[in-house]
């Protein structure tokens, strides 16, 4: 097990290059079970999300290896192997991305009930009824999914999610590429990450259109080829360095991502008082804390993209506890997403949670070094924003859950002049 040893007090300043995006990247590797030909992607982020997910398709029978650096290249000519173990699945949450792929090209695939992070409950109930509208047939069993498609494989259908699912959404994007006639998707979702999933998916030969914002028609095909893809930048890290640049009131620039795709997030920044310039052509977000004047208090309220996104909350918790007034969080998506308030109240902030989906934070408030755990990922971006401006030094364990989502996410602080060690334990 590591740690990280933080000290905080330092502005951070210099330039961040964004990965790619974790949300985007892992949907993407399990597209290219559709084809038989190879499939690039570049610009693959070095996370263990990547390395578990690679490690499964390899099972599968899938080829995977790295070449140049960042690019992966990947071939499905078959899948002997279409299991999932349950320990993948317990790490990942997202390798049930390949229940839609694996069902469409090769008629059958098992799954176990997906885990990922203790942030509430994540049923996969959408995605199951999804294939039964396609006509397969899908048995809960001993907490695994066995799943087969009919004689003649999949079939287009109308589907309607009654709540948005990002997943969901791609899972049956997927799933309708290579089924027999066309898909209507209903309530479906907008994140970038979907669009740069479909992108990918229509420069492999797929038939895909989003004809209004929630709704998408995918007209089944008999194949897909193989594609080079370059993955889009990471908004969800864009945003953590974002304000570690504010709250340090250091001068950061971002390149790499889509200041577009983090247009709820700009938006709250505004209301803030937090600088920030935006290059759209040049992929950049230059963050100016440095010349922000007093940060002001705000509320916020979590929505499906393009509202404000869940995973954004908990690292601008932090940015509240600088901020002048009383701010307040709102949690519409998941009801357990406000557990690393308590681990932000031991380092000092003035934070009241109202319930499992309400928070008040008062501010400005000092932070202090404390030793504190995280539980997961977004929770461990904003434990170590906290450390950043916390008075000591801060000792910050479960940093696996970090690892997960960010690439080499403290030599990047480190270069930009933050005061950040791993250990071991």
């Amino acid at each position: 097990m590591q740690k990280f040893v933080i000290t905080g007090g330092a502005p951070l300043n210099g330039e961040v290059r964004i990965a790619g995006a974790k949300n985007a990247v892992l949907k993407q590797m399990a597209a290219a079970t559709l084809t038989d030909e190879p499939v690039t992607l570049r610009n693959v982020p070095k996370i263990s999300d990547v390395a578990i997910l690679r490690e499964v398709m390899g099972d599968i029978g899938v080829e995977v290896r790295r070449a140049n650096g960042d690019a992966l290249v990947l071939q499905a000519r078959e899948a002997p192997w279409p299991f999932v173990p349950l320990e993948a699945a317990m790490k990942m949450r997202a390798s049930f991305i390949l229940l839609g792929p694996m069902l469409t090209r090769f008629g059958r695939v098992i799954l176990p009930n997906p885990g990922g992070d203790r942030i509430g409950r994540r049923p996969v109930d959408f995605h199951v009824a999804a294939m039964e509208r396609m006509g397969a047939s899908i048995v809960y069993r001993n907490g695994y999914y066995f799943a087969s498609a009919p004689a003649g494989g999949l079939r287009g259908a109308s589907i309607s999610f009654p709540i948005v699912s990002v997943m969901g959404t791609e899972n049956a994007v997927l799933a309708a590429t290579l089924a027999r006639g066309t898909t209507i998707i209903e309530n479906a979702a907008l994140e970038p990450e979907v669009d740069d999933l479909i992108a990918m998916l229509v420069a492999m030969g797929a038939r895909i259109q989003r004809v209004s914002d929630r709704r998408i028609e995918v007209e089944g095909v008999e194949r897909l080829g193989g594609t080079d893809h370059r993955v889009l930048g990471d908004r969800l890290e864009a945003e953590t360095f974002a304000i570690a640049a504010a709250i340090t009131r250091g001068d950061v620039l971002l390149r790499g991502i889509d200041p577009g795709h983090l247009g709820a997030f700009l938006e709250v920044s505004d209301r803030m008082g937090v600088r920030h310039e935006a290059d759209a052509s040049a992929l950049t977000l230059r963050v100016l804390g440095s010349s922000s004047g007093m940060l002001r208090a705000t509320d916020v309220r979590t929505e499906p993209y393009p509202g404000f996104a869940t995973d954004y909350q908990a690292p601008l918790s932090v940015l509240m506890t600088q901020a002048q007034g009383v701010s307040s969080i709102h949690e519409t998506i998941f009801e357990d997403r406000l557990d690393h308030t308590r681990e932000l109240v031991k380092m000092g902030a003035d934070i009241e949670v109202i319930d499992e989906r309400h928070a008040r934070i008062t501010g400005p408030c000092p932070l202090r070094g404390a030793e504190v755990g995280i539980a997961d990922l977004r929770a461990g971006a904003t434990l170590i924003l906290a450390a950043l401006i916390a008075e000591g030094t801060s000792v910050i364990s479960g940093i696996e859950h970090v690892d997960r989502g960010y690439e080499q996410i403290e030599a990047k602080l480190v270069a930009i002049g933050a005061r950040i060690n791993r250990i071991e334990a």
